[in-house]
């Protein structure tokens, strides 16, 4: 017996898992904890793929340069990061938000001097 399944019962899964999440989570709650974390994913792929494109231009000693991105994200911020831990996730999480906030306001520090000089 196969230990794979089908499309369908993953689609079938995948909808009763959502359906129970629905059905047990205020609407709420559950956007305060959803859309922070599709931002934060969205955020890793963009600088996933600025980084490739700078690389496949550049070459690979051009990630280091700021010029090179939109943004930064400081080293152990990364969605990949914190979905490689495998205990105290949401502390991985808090973390990984909190160095993101300190990078993004050392942005706009650094934005504002340049403005305000």
């Amino acid at each position: 017996m196969s230990n794979k399944i089908t499309i369908e019962e993953l689609e079938k899964y995948l909808w009763e898992s959502a359906v129970l999440l629905r059905t047990h989570v205020d609407a709420g709650a559950y956007k305060q904890y959803i859309f922070p974390l599709l931002f934060f994913k969205r955020l890793s792929d963009v600088y996933d793929e600025e980084c490739e494109k700078v690389r496949t231009e550049y070459g690979e000693e051009a990630l280091d340069w700021e010029e090179n991105h939109q943004f930064q994200i400081p080293d152990g911020a990364h969605w990949n990061d914190v979905r490689n831990v495998s205990e105290n996730v949401g502390k991985a999480i808090i973390e990984a938000f909190h160095k993101l906030k300190l990078q993004i306001l050392k942005s706009y520090m650094v934005f504002w001097r340049c403005i305000l000089d």
